[in-house]
């Protein structure tokens, strides 16, 4: 255990951005999740407002230094060319 009263204070400090950390990572994770399951259905109308609402999570993740700038352009990236092609798929259905 830390002795010093700046260690004690980093110590402090650590545990709870580790705790902001794994909240927002969850966070993350959780959204990306709804997404896919929402491509696995196939609705239209409901799909791109998880989209939307995915990618500005994505944005704030990289505001908050979970996610480097071009993972987030990635996966936004490919995530929106999923969307587009289920529901073009729905449509010519």
């Amino acid at each position: 255990m830390a002795n010093h009263v700046s260690s004690l204070k980093r110590a402090r400090q650590t545990i709870v951005k580790t705790s902001l950390n794994r909240a927002n990572k969850s966070k993350l994770r959780g959204t990306l999740r709804i997404l896919r399951e929402a491509l696995a259905k196939g609705d239209a109308t409901d799909l791109m407002k998880v989209y939307s609402n995915t990618a500005s999570i994505l944005d704030k993740s990289v505001q908050k230094g979970i996610l480097h700038k071009n993972t987030a352009s990635r996966y936004k990236s490919r995530l929106n060319a999923r969307v587009k092609t289920a529901i073009l798929a729905k449509k010519a259905a």
